[in-house]
Order: structure tokens, then C-alpha cells, then sequence
């Protein structure tokens, strides 16, 4: 017998990188069950839009996940004007793409800054909250490039797969409270930061808002591994069962190889001119030495 759905009426949500593409749609469906949104983001006048546009007293608020203090701040206007947190999805991250050789380190910085501690700082700052109250959850955004290495993309996978091994341990560590914790792995997503990535041949492109409903039932029947499409985790375990090489000749006739590698970098320009200047401070920095080096 499937467990019964708990409610999601009244609960107070804070979603960072909440302004466009998942967290967006995971909004638009919260609301639609009852929960009380944030939305943070970096560009906090179009959180403000789409708030809006969602209504229902859904509120907009500036964040910068890669600094504490920020992120801090955004889960107090949270509680001040929402209530108690009951739920935070660290949805935000950036996703630039290239050969592993030529990428520049303020690139690597800013993936593993935004990827990787703007998850550990809303950890870190959510779940003693949750601890103090003994309850809630945190619903970390992962991929399946976090069970997975592929090529093109070879930092923005180390970065997952930290999500999903800092997930895993967690929960471990909380086992023995009513806190959850849930990593969403989703497949290539329709967003911006999915444009001009290829197709496979085992799995087509999703909409935001399919990993936005896997999200709300994570939720409402709590769940640790949060495979989208569900039938992905299927192609996983199998693939697990074979030698390298074979997974290896298996991916590449799936074309999984291609999917960061060989994306279209006119179709990614836009974003990858918005991923390139998504850490106000490395630019700040960058432009320091800068100065720094002409005198």
C-alpha cells in the first residue's frame, strides 16, 4: 500500500536560484498545493517577475549562495515574513561547458563556489533550524552527470557528484531524526542551462516542470534518490552491472558521450555569458589584479 501524502498546505518553501527554469516551475507547483515560496536569486528583479506572476503571496529576495552571509540573511527574511522553514531546495548552479584542458580557473571557481558551497552553506544554515524544531527537509538538485562522468563537463560533474556524496552522508548522520534529505538526478532538463545540448537515444529532454512534480512528491512521500525520468534509474543499475569497457561501448552507441561535449555554442551563448559573470565577487577580484597588475 502506497504511504499517504503528507500536506504541503501551509508549509514555508525557500528556493534558491528560484527566478527562472526549475525552480521556477517547483515553485508554480508548490504554490498550487498550499506552500508558502521564496525564491532567491542573484538577479532579484527578475525573482520579483516571476513571483508575480506566480502570486499567492510568493515573495522575492535577493541571494548569493556563494557567500554566507547572504545566504544566511535570505533564510532569516524567510522565516521573518514566512514562518518556521519548513523545506529548502538548493536548486541553484551553473553549468558552463569545454574541454576539461582549456578551462580557466575563475570558471572551475565559480562552478565549484556556486555548485558545491552555496550547497553546504544552505545546509549548514537550514538544517539547524530544522534540528531545533525536529523536522524538515532539504531537497538538494543533483544530475545524473553525479552518477556519471562525461565528457565536456568535467568539473560541473565533480560538482554533482559531491551533491549526491554530501547527500548521502547527511542523511546518515540524521538518521535518527524526522529531518529528510533528497537528491533530485535529473536528465537533461529544457532550461537555459540545457540549451543546445543533444539528444540521447535512451532518454528524451524534460521540462522543468517534470522535475518540479518529482519534487513535490519527494516531498509529499519523502524520498531519498529522486530519479527523473523514474525510468532512468532502471538504464543505472543496469549499467552498473557491466565492466567499464562495456558501459563504456554502451554510452557511446546511447550517444551519452555527445550530450556536453559536442553542445551547440551558438544555442549556449546567452547563457554562458550569464554562468561567466554569475559570482559578482570574482569579477570584483578579477578586476583588483587587474588594476593591481597596470600600475
Amino acid at each position: 500500500m502506497a504511504a499517504q501524502a503528507r500536506s504541503l498546505n501551509g508549509k514555508v518553501v525557500a528556493i534558491t536560484g528560484g527566478a527562472r527554469g526549475i525552480g521556477a516551475a517547483t515553485a508554480r507547483a508548490l504554490v498550487r498545493k498550499g506552500a508558502k515560496v521564496a525564491l532567491g536569486d542573484l538577479d532579484r528583479e527578475l525573482a520579483e517577475t516571476t513571483a508575480a506572476e506566480i502570486g499567492a503571496d510568493t515573495i522575492a529576495l535577493e541571494l548569493d549562495v556563494t557567500r554566507r552571509d547572504s545566504f544566511e540573511g535570505f533564510l532569516d527574511q524567510v522565516e521573518e515574513r514566512l514562518g518556521s522553514l519548513d523545506v529548502l531546495v538548493n536548486n541553484a548552479g551553473i553549468m558552463p561547458l569545454g574541454r576539461f584542458l582549456d578551462e580557466d580557473d575563475l570558471t572551475a571557481q565559480r562552478l565549484v563556489d556556486i555548485n558545491v558551497h552555496g550547497v553546504m552553506y544552505g545546509m549548514k544554515l537550514a538544517l539547524p533550524r530544522m534540528e531545533r524544531r525536529g523536522r524538515g527537509h532539504v531537497v538538494n538538485l543533483a544530475s545524473q552527470a553525479g552518477k556519471a562522468g562525461f565528457p565536456g563537463g568535467a568539473t560541473y560533474c565533480g560538482t554533482k557528484h559531491f551533491v549526491v556524496g554530501v547527500s548521502e552522508a547527511v542523511r546518515a548522520e540524521l538518521s535518527d531524526t524526522d529531518i529528510e534529505i533528497s537528491v533530485v538526478m535529473p536528465a537533461v532538463v529544457n532550461t537555459e542551462l540545457g540549451s543546445g545540448l543533444p539528444e540521447t537515444r535512451a532518454i528524451k529532454v524534460l521540462q522543468p516542470e517534470d522535475v518540479a512534480d518529482a519534487i513535490v512528491d519527494a516531498l509529499e512521500r519523502p524520498k531519498f534518490d529522486v530519479w527523473v525520468p523514474r525510468e532512468s534509474v532502471g538504464i543505472y543499475k543496469f549499467m552498473q552491472l557491466l565492466p567499464r569497457g562495456a558501459r563504456e561501448g554502451i554510452g557511446r552507441f546511447l550517444k551519452a558521450d555527445k550530450v556536453l561535449a559536442e553542445a551547440d555554442p551558438h544555442a549556449r551563448s546567452a547563457y554562458e555569458h550569464r554562468a561567466a559573470h554569475s559570482e559578482p565577487a570574482l569579477d570584483e577580484d578579477a578586476e583588483r589584479e587587474s588594476e593591481t597588475a597596470a600600475t
